[in-house]
Parts: structure tokens; C-alpha cells; sequence
């Protein structure tokens, strides 16, 4: 329990008990009060009443002095009646009153007047007499539930000046034995406090104090030294650009390779602040940009590798910002404590993707021709005016024709793809109707929908404004979209193809009701040489990733809404041209 809590509820149970002790001392003394006025005002005023009438009947009960006095206390006695039989008492003293005024000297009268006066007055001390007894017993009371409460506070005060004391002394006597520990020097001394109160606290504080301090005894300043100068010549052979930087952006150490292609020397970066630096050198502003997202909110680009001039040549890097967080000695939770931005040199890997690229576009134009004259022959054979063939000679030279078709469109594919690695794509960006765009793709689909009886719906919204595309890439996406929206589609079923306006842009969508995309690979479908796991389609998993590529570098934008076991509908939007 926390010392507050412990001092707030005992000092506020003596609080309450002193209060309890006023009020029931309180309570007594007022009933105390009410049974004494009780017999004051009631009791003892009608014996007065009394003894003034007997006074005026024994002098001269004919005087009209002593008969008016006998009179007054008579009404002051008809109105102070306060016991049982006290009214039928004084009515029977009032009739012999008014009939002893008649006769004076009747003795029988003034006989019943003094009886009936001396029964009012015994009936009055019989009352007082057990008014009194009723007030002692009232006083008795008091005295045994004030003694009662005044123990129990005395209890309570006794039990917090025994212990209250002790608890608060003596941790304080125990930390300041510590204290005097730690100012000499005696770094290895804790303090222990079971209880979990602000003593524990306390206690943990010192104890992680006396730790980090006992730390910095034990370690040696040379082998600190030593420890950092091994990490800086760690750091400064290592290949690739480091820099560090603290929790307040201000450089710790920026290695040789990251001086020399930024073109900056130690004294103008050490200790001071990368904004500050960034000022004046393009290379760390563009490294930073991540590090002060507000700032550079109005130039968001495209995260990839970064084209730095080094080793006499362009090299290309990616960027890796490292936040460094540690765990102080004696602390639970990690603290953020900076930055290591590292720029890892992937130049050779880009030389290889470069040779890779133009050895899949060589090969790729290579392979053209042959298919192209593979395909011219075949045509050849087909023509009835050079020979006829017979079924399985026909049979032979369909399956032929239809492999020169897939490495005809391979061969395309991967061309365009070449376009896309290198970032060479050509476009003719031009005023294009989308209506012909639409036809062209359908009807280069329109065999391949024959031979699975599958419908094309098309549905093109009146006074369509031409887009600015390039026509011919525009095509090909499309027609890639039909196509595997045919490929994926059931037998005699339909496929709808729309175009559309819509706020200066203009839409088209395939929609097929075929087997849908599963959810999980809704955002891979776009990636390079991505099939969906378990597909029997054949492919490259290509023409998606290029259809984006081209769409996208119109300007445009390419999704998919897809229900698994539902269909799947994609949708391409182009700029409309401007008038």
C-alpha cells in the first residue's frame, strides 16, 4: 500500500472517530438538556403554582388580595399541566374553588381545596423523582459510550504514533546510509524495499543509479577509446556509404565512401545537423527525404535504386534507413537513439539486369524471323494450289501453326518487357478513338472465343470523346485483357466488353464469369512472371505486368475487382484527349 493511502486512511479513521466522539457527546448532552428542563419547566413550576395557592387559602381566604393571587397561579397551573391525572386534579381544585368562593368558611370545602392541592403537588415530586432517575441513567450512558469512543481513538492514535514513525524513518535512514555508500565511491550498495509503496520506487530508482554508476566505475577509459577507434575503422572499410546520425538528426560519423560521393570532408559534416548539410548538397537532401516526410510531401517519387556518380561511372545504390533503438542498463523499455542510413552499391547487379535485358531483347528479335518464315510455311503447306495433305499431315501443320502463335506472342511479350526493364518504352501519344481501339481488340479475340463458343457483349456509351494514348500499345493491352478473359471463362459463356465516360476520362472493362482470383493474390497479379499457384492455363505471366507498365506510362490506370468463383472485371482508364 502506497504511504499516502496508508497516512490518508488513518489519519482520516481518527478523524472519523473524533467526529463520532463529538457527536454522540453532543447527542447526550442535549438529552441530558431536554430531561433537566423537562423537571424545571413542568415539575417544579407546578409545585410553585401550588404552594402560592395553599399560602392563599391558609392567610385570608377572604381577602380579595390573596383570592386574585389564588386566581393567577390557579390559570398558570391550568396551563403548565404536563402528568397523567394532573388535569383531573386541577378540575376538581377549580370546582371547589369556585364553590369555597361562595362559602368561605365551609371547612369541608377548604378541605377538599388542600387535598386537592397537596395531590398535585405529591403527583409533581413523584415526577421529579423518576425524571431524575431517567437523567442519571441518560448521564450514565454518556459517560460509557464517550469512554467507549474516546478508547478507540486513543487505540487508533496510539497504533500510528507507534508504527507511522518507524515506516517512514527508517527507509529514509536505510537511503541516506546508501547515499553515504554511493558518495564513497561504494558503487556495489543496493537498496532493498519489499513493499510497493514510493519507498519501492524509490528504492528501484537508486538501485538502476547505483548499477549505471558501478558500470561506468568498472569500465576503462582506454579501452572505451580503443573500442571506438575499432569501430571507426570498421565502419570505414566497410564498401558501401554509412552514415550515422542521433536522435536530434546531427551526424555521429559519415564513412569515407559516403565523403567521397557525396564530395563533402569530416569537417563539414561532423556535428552537424544533415539538414543543415543538406542545404547546399543534392545527394544527402535526396538520402533525407525519408527522414522529413513533410518537408518533401510536394516531390514524393517512386522508391527505387538511386544513380550516383562513383568510381568514375554511374553506380547505382538503394537506400536502407536503419533506426537504431537500445535498452539503457537498468530500464525495460527500448529508446529511439538515431539513424543509419546505408547505400548499398548494387551497380554490378544492374549490369547484370542490363545484360540480361539485352540478351532477352537480341535473342527474342532473333526468334521473330524464323517464326515469322516457321508461320509463311505453314501458310504454304495449307495452300491447295502447291499440293494437298492428307488429315494427319492437316492435323500436323495446325499443331505447328499454333506453337509458332505462342512463340510468336512469347517472343512479343518479352520484347515489350525489355521496353519496360530499361525504361524505353515508345510511345506515340495521340488524339485516339476509343470505339477502333475496342474493335481491333475484339476482333483479334474473336477465333479464339469461336472455338469455346464464348459471346463478346460489347457496350459503348454514346458521344465518347477520343483518348490520348498510344494506339497500338492501347491494343495490345486490351487484346491481352480479352484474351485471358476468354482463356479463363467457362465454355458458351459470355464476356462483356465496355466503354464509358467518366469525369474527363474514359473507361474500358473486361468482365468475364469465369473462376475469379482468390483474394491473396489480388495485388500479385501485376507482378513480373506471377501464375497463380495451381493455375492450368499456359503463360509467362507477362502480359499483365506489361499491360500496367504501358498503361501507366500513358498516364492511365489499370485495377481488378474480382469474386472468387464469381469472375473477374478489369478495368483500364485513360485521359480523355483535350479539346
Amino acid at each position: 500500500m502506497k504511504i499516502k493511502t496508508r497516512l490518508f486512511l488513518g489519519i482520516g479513521l481518527l478523524f472519523a472517530m473524533i467526529v463520532l466522539l463529538s457527536i454522540t457527546s453532543s447527542i447526550y448532552i442535549n438529552k441530558l438538556s431536554d430531561d433537566t428542563k423537562n423537571i424545571l419547566v413542568a415539575n417544579y413550576n407546578t409545585l410553585d403554582y401550588s404552594r402560592q395557592m395553599l399560602i392563599a387559602v391558609n392567610v385570608d381566604r377572604a381577602s380579595p388580595q390573596n383570592l386574585t393571587a389564588f386566581e393567577t397561579n390557579l390559570k398558570k397551573q391550568q396551563a403548565n399541566v404536563t402528568e397523567k391525572g394532573e388535569q383531573q386534579l386541577t378540575d376538581e381544585l377549580t370546582e371547589n374553588f369556585k364553590k369555597l368562593k361562595e362559602g368561605p368558611n365551609d371547612a369541608t370545602l377548604l378541605l377538599q381545596v388542600r387535598t386537592n392541592l397537596t395531590d398535585i403537588m405529591l403527583l409533581n415530586m413523584q415526577a421529579i423523582s423518576y425524571k431524575s432517575a431517567l437523567a442519571t441513567k441518560t448521564a450514565d450512558n454518556a459517560t460509557l459510550w464517550i469512554s467507549i469512543v474516546g478508547a478507540f481513538c486513543f487505540l487508533i492514535a496510539f497504533v500510528m504514533l507507534v508504527n507511522l514513525p518507524g515506516n517512514i524513518a527508517n527507509p529514509l535512514k536505510e537511503l541516506t546510509e546508501s547515499i553515504k555508500e554511493i558518495a564513497a565511491l561504494n558503487y556495489s550498495k543496493r537498496v532493498h524495499f519489499e513493499k510497493h509503496n514510493e519507498f519501492g520506487d524509490l528504492a528501484n530508482a537508486f538501485n538502476t543509479m547505483a548499477q549505471k554508476l558501478d558500470e561506468y566505475k568498472t569500465s576503462n577509459l582506454e579501452k572505451l577509446m580503443m573500442e571506438k577507434k575499432r569501430i571507426e575503422t570498421l565502419i570505414n572499410n566497410i564498401k558501401d556509404p554509412v552514415i550515422g546520425l542521433d536522435a536530434k538528426k546531427q551526424i555521429l560519423f559519415m564513412n569515407d565512401v559516403a565523403l567521397k560521393i557525396s564530395n563533402l570532408t569530416a569537417e563539414d559534416t561532423i556535428g552537424k545537423q544533415i539538414q543543415d548539410v543538406a542545404v547546399n548538397n543534392d545527394l544527402i537532401r535526396s538520402l533525407i527525404s525519408d527522414l522529413f516526410p513533410i518537408a518533401t510531401s510536394a516531390n514524393v517519387t517512386k522508391a527505387g535504386p538511386m544513380k550516383i556518380y562513383a568510381d568514375n561511372k554511374e553506380s547505382y545504390f538503394e537506400k536502407q534507413i536503419i533506426p537504431i533503438k537500445i535498452t539503457p542498463t537498468g530500464e525495460k523499455e527500448e529508446k529511439f537513439v538515431g539513424n543509419v542510413i546505408l547505400l548499398q552499391n548494387i551497380t554490378t547487379f544492374k549490369e547484370l539486369d542490363f545484360a540480361k535485358t539485352n540478351f532477352i531483347a537480341t535473342v527474342s528479335h532473333e526468334l521473330k524471323t524464323p517464326i515469322s518464315s516457321i508461320k509463311m510455311s505453314l501458310q504454304l503447306l495449307e495452300n491447295e494450289q502447291i499440293g494437298n495433305i492428307n488429315e494427319e499431315q492437316r492435323n500436323l501443320v495446325s499443331s505447328i501453326k499454333d506453337d509458332a502463335n505462342r512463340l510468336l506472342k512469347i517472343t512479343g511479350e518479352l520484347l515489350n518487357m525489355t521496353q519496360v526493364e530499361s525504361g524505353n518504352i515508345q510511345l506515340a501519344m495521340v488524339s485516339s478513338d476509343p470505339k477502333e481501339i475496342l474493335d481491333y481488340a475484339i476482333n483479334a479475340n474473336k477465333t479464339a472465343a469461336e472455338q469455346k463458343n464464348i459471346k463478346l457483349e460489347t457496350e459503348i456509351s454514346t458521344a465518347l470523346p477520343n483518348v490520348l494514348a498510344d494506339g497500338e500499345k492501347t491494343v495490345w493491352v486490351l487484346t491481352n485483357l480479352i484474351s485471358n478473359a476468354i482463356r479463363y471463362s467457362y465454355d458458351n459463356a459470355t464476356v462483356h466488353v465496355t466503354a464509358k465516360s467518366n469525369n474527363n476520362k474514359v473507361e474500358f472493362s473486361v468482365i468475364d464469369t469465369g473462376q475469379g482470383i482468390p483474394p491473396q493474390y489480388k495485388e500479385k497479379i501485376f507482378d513480373r512472371y506471377f501464375r497463380i499457384p495451381g493455375s492450368q492455363k499456359e503463360g509467362t505471366g507477362l502480359g499483365l505486368a506489361i499491360s500496367k507498365e504501358f498503361i501507366e506510362a500513358q498516364g492511365g490506370n489499370i485495377i481488378v475487382e474480382s469474386d472468387l468463383g464469381a469472375g473477374s472485371k478489369f478495368i483500364v482508364t485513360l485521359n480523355a484527349f483535350p479539346l
